[in-house]
C-alpha cells in the first residue's frame, strides 16, 4: 500500500514492515479507508522532552533569533530578524489545547484507516502544572515570540495540580466518535523515583483501548493469565474442599461435548463466532463463574517493568504492552499500525506475532533505528533486497 504522494525517501518496506516519513496526520490522510486492523501507539508526551525536529525558516542565517519567551515552540518568530521556528513534532504545544487538537487530527485519519472491527491503544503519561505554565522540570507548553496566546495551564489550574492530560485526550476523542472501552493502568514495577516529598510518586501510565462501534475484534484467550490450580478448571478440586460446579470449573464428560466454564463454548471450533456477529471473540451464553480452562482475564491493572533501552529514542514502552493489546485486538494475519513509530517497538511486537507493521515518525534516524531493530524479527529473515 505505497501511498503515491510519497517518494522513495519517505517511504520503505522491507516484507511485511512498511514505514512511513513524515507528519503523522498528513500520512494517515494518503492512507485507504478501513485498511488496518488494530492501532497501538505512544504519541509524545505533552511537554515532556524535544526530539530536535525544529529548524528556523527564513530571516537572517547568522541572527541569533531572539523570543519574548527562550522556550522554542511551533511558530515562534525572532523578534530580531523575524525568522521563524518550524517544528513538526508533537508534544511541544504552546497550550494544551494546541495539543488535543493535534492529537484530535490524527485520530479523526486513524478512526477512517482502522477496520469496522478494528482496536486502538492509546498509551498517555500525565503532567503537573508549574507557576511557568508547562510540565515538572521542561515548563515548555508556553506562547513562543509573537504567537498568539491560547490560556495555558496556569491559567486553568494553579501550580502543583495534576493536570489530567490522558483523561482530556480520551474524552476528547469519546467526544468525537470513539468507544471508550478501557482504561488501563499500566502499573511499572520499576517506576523511575522522584524527589517529591508533598505527594506520591507516579508509578504508572494509562492504556486507553478505544473502538469504532460497540462491536469489534477482541480475543482474550491470548493474554489470559494461566491459573496457579489449573485443575480447579475441570472441576476436580476447587478451593475450600467442596466441588461447585456453580462457581468453578466443570468435569471432564463437559469438557468432551465442547462446553467450558463460560458456557458452551469452543475457540477450536467457533473462534470468529461473535454476540454481534462481527468480530468479538466473547463466549456466546457464557456464564459468571470463578474460573476458566485457559486462565483468567488478566484485568485493567497490567504490572509490567519498564525495559532498558540503549537506542536514540529515550522513551520506548516496553515490547509486554503491545504485544498483550495485538495478541487480544489484532486478528491473525493483520495489519498494525503505530502512528508515532519511534524506535519500532510495536513493530517488533507484531512480527513476534505474525501480523503486518506500518509505522509513521517524522524522524528518519528512529525508522534506522527501527529497521535495525525489525531486521532479525522478518520472515525469512529478509533483507534489504526486499525493500520497496
Amino acid at each position: 500500500m505505497t501511498s503515491p504522494t510519497l517518494d522513495p525517501y519517505r517511504y520503505r518496506q522491507i516484507g511485511p514492515v512498511q514505514l512511513y516519513l513524515g507528519d503523522a496526520r498528513e500520512v494517515l490522510a494518503e492512507m485507504p479507508d478501513a485498511s488496518v486492523d488494530c492501532i497501538v501507539t505512544s504519541p509524545p508526551f505533552w511537554g515532556l522532552r524535544d526530539y530536535r525536529t525544529g529548524a528556523w525558516h527564513g530571516g537572517d542565517p547568522a541572527c541569533p533569533h531572539l523570543l519574548h519567551d527562550p522556550r522554542r515552540t511551533d511558530g515562534a518568530v525572532c523578534t530580531a530578524c523575524r525568522a521563524r521556528w518550524l517544528d513538526p513534532q508533537y508534544g511541544l504545544e504552546a497550550t494544551l489545547d494546541d495539543y488535543l487538537d493535534h492529537l484530535t487530527a490524527v485520530f479523526d485519519q486513524a478512526m477512517r484507516i482502522l477496520a469496522p472491527t478494528g482496536t486502538c491503544w492509546l498509551n498517555l503519561g500525565d503532567c503537573y502544572s508549574t507557576a511557568s505554565g508547562g510540565a515538572p522540570k521542561s515548563g515548555r507548553p508556553q506562547p513562543g515570540g509573537l504567537r498568539p496566546a491560547r490560556p495555558r495551564v496556569q491559567d486553568m489550574l494553579p501550580p502543583k495540580n495534576l493536570v489530567g492530560v490522558p483523561w482530556r485526550v480520551a474524552l476528547t476523542l469519546q467526544s468525537r466518535g470513539w468507544w471508550l472501552r478501557n482504561a488501563i493502568v499500566w502499573s511499572k514495577t520499576n517506576p523511575m523515583p522522584e524527589s517529591v516529598r508533598d505527594r506520591l510518586s507516579t508509578s504508572y501510565e494509562l492504556l486507553f483501548l478505544l473502538t469504532k462501534s460497540q462491536s469489534y475484534y477482541f480475543n482474550l484467550d491470548p493474554i489470559r493469565i494461566p491459573l496457579l490450580r489449573p485443575e480447579a478448571a475441570d472441576g476436580t478440586r476447587i478451593i475450600g474442599g467442596a466441588r461447585k460446579g456453580s462457581t468453578g470449573g466443570i468435569g471432564a464428560t463437559a469438557r468432551r461435548r465442547g462446553a467450558t466454564a463460560y458456557g458452551k463454548y469452543s475457540a477450536d471450533d467457533a473462534a470468529v463466532e461473535s454476540r454481534a456477529g462481527r468480530g468479538n471473540l466473547v463466549p456466546l451464553g457464557h456464564a459468571h463463574t470463578g474460573a476458566h480452562p485457559k486462565g483468567r482475564n488478566p484485568g485493567d491493572v497490567w504490572r509490567i517493568a519498564t525495559r532498558p533501552y540503549r537506542g536514540s529514542h529515550v522513551a520506548p514502552f516496553p515490547i509486554d504492552l503491545p504485544l498483550r493489546a495485538i495478541a487480544a485486538g489484532c486478528p491473525p494475519g493483520g495489519r498494525v499500525l503505530d502512528p508515532f513509530s519511534g524506535a519500532g517497538t510495536t513493530g517488533l511486537a507484531a512480527l513476534q506475532l505474525g501480523r503486518a507493521y506500518l509505522g509513521v515518525d517524522i524522524k528518519a534516524a528512529f525508522h534506522d533505528e527501527a529497521l535495525a531493530r525489525l531486521t532479525p524479527h522478518l520472515p525469512d529473515r529478509l533483507d534489504d533486497e526486499g525493500e520497496g
